[in-house]
């Protein structure tokens, strides 16, 4: 109980006790300012916690009670007055003057009605003496209950947070949700699991530590509504949000280095009981983490594919180049001087070139980086791919449009390469409308650091079956190719520290689209377009 409740409780009727007494054995000097100065000494209690102040007045309020009524049993108000200058926790040496003060007036207001004798004067003095030592001790008791009531609210704040984040650990974590569940409150839960936390965690534990402190004031500014939040298992988040609440936009975190993999469950529509919603929430993250651990195995095999592709590509072209040198220079001799060997002349030709085209892309692999790179428009490699492809499009019958920002965007790039990858798209955009389309080149970006390159197309679409092997290097469609263009187009983007992805719905189109990091962007980020098509 808080000493203002306890001063509400037992004041008043002690007040209406004192007047009785007094007015019962005609003590009191006026009764109308003993009943004036107790109505409103009672009714400055009501006031007190939201005026502090106001503790000062009723001390003056008590003083006129006290000669008003002529009972020394206002000793009991005193002492239950000065408990209210207790409880601003001052400081024992400032407080104690002032608790003298107040027993000192007491004892002049006793003075006042009493006769000045020895006895009296004594009584005075242990008044006095009493007072100091009663005040003593129940400041020394407040003080005692504070720190207890700290320590303990420290305890508990340990028992149940975790000291680097300041979020609630498992434990923790586990009362609030059945805290929530046991109250009927529809809530979600978010886990969050740093995928490659081993690998940021290798350099020391200061690092460590660093990544998840970051991490945990990302999740505090991007969840703005959180119910509890909490880190337990080193490196996995829980994050507990209303039920009406969206979850989205977790791409963010990627700009602090982390890769991650969440699970969303909502109480009650998917569990029905604290332990349903726990076993539910672990088990999706756990299958979730499976799923990115295989995606993960699957892109590490085809890595070592690619090395592997490169070595025989780099030794494959070392060794057929100059014979294919050669062979060209004879043929195209052989032509000049007659030689009959003129009925094969088109079919030797076109197999040289074939083979001479897959050396070149073989050699494209073998190659560890970009040789040509450096700051670059974006917008004009775009724009210079549109034109390119302008007349193609308008001699296969179809529509061609681009999209881009206005202003500069900058990207470090060999400007060659992406011209290859952007057309080498566009071509297989054409090639994959059997009639009359529409293909769209588009340029955006947003607030991350990334330029966002799209082909879309309205052609037939990629099979659901195959559409993850597309970019497999000699994986073909086609009844000719070689099968790496696709692949090279990938390795181009990846070398330029970006992705290439590919949606596609059978029947109504393929999107690819190529993410590479922006260095600079200018401009206001409107819009401008251009457009070719030719009309059959």
């Amino acid at each position: 109980m808080s000493i203002h409740k306890f001063k509400l409780m037992f004041i008043p009727p002690i007040v209406l006790f004192i007047i009785i007494a007094s007015s019962v054995l005609d003590l009191e000097s006026s009764l109308p300012l003993m009943l004036l100065s107790s109505v409103l000494l009672t009714g400055s209690m009501w006031l007190e916690k939201r005026f502090p102040h106001i503790l000062l007045l009723q001390f003056g309020l008590l003083g006129i009670f006290h000669y008003a009524s002529q009972l020394n049993w206002c000793l009991l108000l005193y002492y239950i007055q000065i408990t209210g200058v207790i409880q601003y926790n001052w400081r024992f040496k400032h407080m104690l003057p002032c608790a003298a003060l107040i027993t000192i007036q007491y004892t002049a207001i006793r003075l006042t009605y009493s006769p000045l004798t020895t006895y009296s004067l004594l009584v005075s003095v242990f008044d006095i003496i009493s007072s100091l030592v009663i005040i003593s001790t129940f400041h020394n008791i407040i003080r005692i209950e504070t720190e207890k009531k700290t320590l303990a609210k420290q305890n508990n704040y340990l028992m149940n947070h975790d000291p680097l984040t300041g979020f609630l650990n498992y434990e923790g974590y586990m009362k609030r949700v059945q805290q929530l569940t046991l109250s009927r409150t529809a809530f979600r839960i978010v886990l969050l699991d740093i995928n490659n936390f081993q690998s940021l965690n290798a350099k020391d534990m200061t690092s460590a530590n660093d990544i998840l402190v970051r991490f945990s004031v990302h999740i505090r500014r991007h969840f703005a509504e959180m119910l509890a939040a909490a880190r337990y298992a080193g490196d996995r988040f829980a994050i507990l949000i209303p039920a009406y609440s969206e979850v989205k936009g977790l791409d963010s975190f990627e700009d602090l280095g982390v890769q991650i993999t969440y699970s969303v469950t909502t109480y009650p529509e998917e569990a029905g009981t604290f332990q349903e919603v726990i076993s539910k929430a672990e088990d999706r993250i756990f299958q979730m983490r499976r799923e990115t651990w295989l995606k993960s195995q699957e892109e590490f095999i085809r890595s070592a594919k690619m090395k592997t592709v490169g070595e025989l590509a780099a030794g494959m072209a070392h060794e057929i180049r100059n014979p294919l040198t050669a062979i060209r220079g004879f043929v195209q001799l052989s032509k000049v001087q007659n030689y009959n060997i003129q009925p094969w002349y088109n079919v030797i030709m076109g197999e040289i070139t074939r083979v001479g085209e897959l050396t070149a892309e073989f050699l494209q692999f073998s190659k560890p980086h970009m040789s040509n790179m450096k700051l670059d428009s974006l917008s004009g490699c775009m724009s210079r791919v549109f034109s390119l492809c302008e007349s193609e499009a308008a001699s296969r019958g179809h529509a061609f449009t681009m999209e881009q920002v206005e202003g500069e965007v900058t990207v470090y790039m060999d400007r060659d390469k992406i011209i290859q990858v952007l057309i080498n798209l566009i071509r297989n955009a054409f090639q994959a409308m059997e009639n009359t389309g529409h293909v769209h080149l588009s340029l955006l970006t947003g607030d991350e650091p990334w330029a966002l390159i799209s082909v879309r197309d309205n052609g037939t679409g990629i099979p659901s079956e195959v559409l993850d092997r597309i970019f497999d290097p000699f994986f073909t469609t086609k009844e000719e190719g070689t099968g790496l263009g696709l692949s090279l187009c990938q390795k181009i983007v990846e070398d330029h520290g970006g992705y290439i992805t590919v949606e596609s719905t059978p029947g109504a189109g393929t999107t690819f689209t190529v993410k590479l990091p922006v260095s600079s962007r200018g401009g206001d980020g409107g819009h401008v377009s251009s457009e070719a098509s030719n009309e059959y």
